[in-house]
Parts: C-alpha cells; structure tokens; sequence
C-alpha cells in the first residue's frame, strides 16, 4: 500500500534528522501554494514543492542544512525565471527548518497537525469493485472517507488505515449519522439499495440541507427510473437537480472501475473549488 507523504514523514520522525522545506510568500506564477512542503533527510526526499531546477536547489540547500543545521527558520528567495531554467515568471521565498533525529515527541507532533490538510468528509456507500477503487484513488487527495455497505466482510484487508468502516443494515440508516458538509456516493451491489439511500439523502436535504454532494453511479436510464420513483415520493425536480447521475466527469467514458475511480475524483477535486 502506497503510503501518503505524512506517513512516510511520520515514520522519518524520532529516527532519522530532516530539513523540511516549505513554500512561503510568493508573487506571480509560482510551482505550489503557499504551506507546500518536503522533507529531505540525507538520502531520502518526501513530497515536493514543485520539481525543476526550483526544488533541485532547494534539496540541496537542504542538505547543506542538515550538514550544518542552524537553529530556528531560515528563508531564501528565489526568481524563477532563466536563471532557474524555469519560465514561471514569479517569485517566492522558501523556508528551512532543520529537525534533529531526537526531537520531542510533543513537538513532532505539532509538527504533524501543521502539516495535515483540512480534508473534506465523504461517505462512501458501496463495498464493490469500484468502491474499492475509489478507495484507493481517494488516498493521496484531501478527503476523509467513510466507507459503509449492508454485507458484512465486504471490506479489503489491504485498506488505508484512516477509512472508516460501517457495516449497517438496512444500509439507508447511515444517512442519518454522515457528517455535515460531506460528499455522498452511492454505488451498493444492488439498485434498491441506491434508491432507498438515495431517498434517504433527498429528505436528509429538504429537512437539513448539509449534504455537499450526492452522486448515484448509473445510467442516463437508471437516473430516468429513479428519478420518477422519486417525484412519486413527493420530491420536486428543484431537489432532484441536488443529485449528479451518472457521476464522473463526462468526458471520461470508460467503464474500468479504476477509470470511473479516477474520474469520480477529479468531479470531487473540481467541487472543491466551488
């Protein structure tokens, strides 16, 4: 299982010394936002600001700090343009910080929660092969998952530590606990229970109206079906149009659960921005 930059920094911390590197002001196009970071250890680089000649420089600033560690943050600044062999056109300051192999416990881990980025919850309803895709596709990307299918064993063994799992029958109950702000998808192994979950997030929105997305894997047809089930029950099309079916970008038209993966979250990466 691949592990996320915060995890192999993690296993770096009371065990090997590091200058981590992060972006600081900057002006114009730059590589990374400001707070991007990497670690550099003597042979070991985790994460990156940005690549090129930039991140080349940086790296080996890097080990010269670590080679002469100087207390405290340093900055250096940097123009990238044909010095750089870098066409950006902007500017930004890098800042250093040397961390020994024998740092506090209680300051590594401030550390750590500096480091974290704010992650969006999803819920997750589906234990199939494109679930497990998703998953998967999930790890590296700003979200916080919460897994939840009515068959009990579903899960992988192989899965990301930081999922949250539910076994929960009848598996539409689970709405009522998802987390404020999240995005839903729904995808279980059978069409009733998509429809009742489904359900069940339209009332949770005309009652709460905290659901940051719902999406319903499916067809043009499947979505025709549910959504005159839905009108049947009394939901206007106002709210109907909170639903995306078929979910997934629409350019992307592949059926592979990893390509239905792939898409799904780069839909979820463009709500972000919303």
């Amino acid at each position: 299982m691949a592990k996320t930059d915060l995890a192999r920094l993690r296993a770096v911390l009371g065990a090997q010394a590091f200058a981590l590197v992060s972006v600081g002001e900057h002006k114009g196009s730059v590589p990374r936002e400001t707070g991007a970071w990497m670690a550099v250890t003597s042979d070991d680089v985790i994460g990156t600001i940005g690549g090129g000649h930039l991140e080349w420089e940086a790296i080996a600033h890097a080990r010269d700090c670590l080679s002469a560690p100087v207390a405290g943050v340093t900055r250096r600044h940097f123009k990238l343009g044909p010095s750089l062999g870098q066409c950006c056109g902007g500017a930004l300051d890098l800042l250093f910080e040397h961390w020994a192999a024998d740092a506090p416990t209680a300051a590594t881990q401030k550390l750590l929660q500096r480091l974290e980025r704010p992650r969006v919850p999803v819920t997750l309803f589906g234990g199939g092969h494109v679930g497990r895709a998703i998953e998967q596709a999930l790890r590296p990307l700003p979200f916080s998952l919460t897994w939840v299918d009515s068959r009990d064993e579903i899960f992988p063994a192989d899965i990301d530590p930081s999922v949250a799992t539910e076994n929960v029958s009848p598996v539409q109950d689970a709405v009522a606990d998802i987390m404020p702000g999240s995005f839903v998808l729904i995808m279980s192994f059978s069409h009733a229970e998509d429809l009742d979950v489904l359900l069940a997030c339209l009332t949770r929105q005309r009652r709460q109206g905290d659901l940051r997305f719902i999406g319903l894997i499916g067809s043009a047809t499947k979505w025709a079906s549910f959504s005159n089930r839905a009108r049947e029950r009394g939901f206007t099309d106002r709210e109907l149009a909170q639903v995306t079916c078929p979910i997934g970008l629409p350019a992307i038209t592949g059926k592979e659960p990893a390509v239905i993966a792939a898409s799904v979250a780069a839909q979820l990466l463009g709500c972000l921005r919303v």
